[in-house]
């Protein structure tokens, strides 16, 4: 019964992302000459060329091939859900061709249409679905030739600018589509990642104890102690491992030097954490006990 409840959800998230990704295309980027990276701005620029009324089934028509490559290289869920992505997203934009565009400001079109298309997108990749098959192609590149996702995803949207710019003899346009899609870039990791910059700390010290304990008893953090020994010395000892937010790492700093001026610190960035449903979260803050 959660299983259903749980697909049921995401569908309607995916449906909800859907509609804000073909509200941003059809009110905002393709009435004022603006496209999206990927197979969505390809399909855009042969709209353009060929009439909006086809638009619609260029999507559909330029992702089945990369439908097929998730199934036989991804898995058979994600077919699915990005299946329902494409067919939601193309059916939207064929009903909100009755509505009027949004015709004002280049940089109001520019971050309101970019950030309306990143929610969007953002809620359906979310949830486990796609509407940009460059995504499928990117992640079969990287595991047989070891470019990263990114890596792939950025060369193809920097041809499709240039090829769109060319085309049509207007860098302009070329140049704000691709301030479009940085807006929706930003916004889509925005929604996945969430509000919340966590950091992973892990800290090196030669007082591991006590000052796991004062950073406990002032920042109410939880804590991991991970068994190390030093390559030179030999000398075994343990080293802290915290999930921080962003807003509480200056003050840990503080504390960490504080405590011990000669404490090492590395801090990355965390795109996700996941935990199970009876795990504490390690980074959520618990009642603060003032310090004397």
């Amino acid at each position: 019964m959660k299983a259903v409840v749980h697909h049921s959800l995401s569908f309607i998230w995916i449906a909800v992302g859907a509609f804000l990704a073909a509200l941003a295309v059809g009110i905002f980027l393709f009435p004022n000459q603006l496209i999206d990276g990927g197979v969505v701005g390809i399909a855009l620029i042969l709209g353009r060329l060929f009439g909006e009324e086809y638009l619609s089934y260029f999507l559909v028509a330029l992702n089945l091939p990369f439908i097929v490559l998730a199934y036989r290289f991804i898995r058979s869920t994600f077919v699915i859900h990005m299946l329902v992505a494409v067919l939601l997203f193309a059916t939207f934009l064929i009903v909100l061709k009755r509505v009027p565009a949004f015709h004002g400001d280049p940089l109001e079109i520019i971050v309101i249409g970019g950030a309306i298309l990143g929610i969007g997108v953002g809620l359906i990749i979310r949830n486990g679905g796609c509407v940009d098959g460059t995504e499928i192609l990117a992640i079969i590149i990287n595991r047989k030739k070891g470019f990263t996702v990114g890596q792939v995803v950025l060369f193809i949207n920097v041809f499709i600018f240039t090829a769109y710019g060319w085309i049509f003899k207007d860098w302009h346009i070329a140049l704000q589509s691709l301030m479009t899609y940085i807006v929706a870039f930003k916004m889509i990791d925005l929604v996945i990642v969430g509000l919340d910059e966590l950091k992973s700390v892990m800290i090196i010290s030669s007082r591991p104890k006590e000052l796991g304990e004062v950073i406990m008893t002032e920042l109410g953090l939880g804590l991991t102690f991970i068994h190390g020994k030093g390559g030179f010395s030999g000398e075994v000892r343990e080293i802290l491992l915290i999930i921080v937010e962003r807003l509480d790492l200056a003050e840990l700093k503080e504390i960490v030097l504080r405590e011990d001026p000669n404490a090492f610190m590395a801090i990355e960035n965390l795109h996700e954490v996941v935990y199970g449903k009876h795990t504490q979260l390690p980074y959520k803050k618990k009642v603060r006990i003032p310090s004397h």
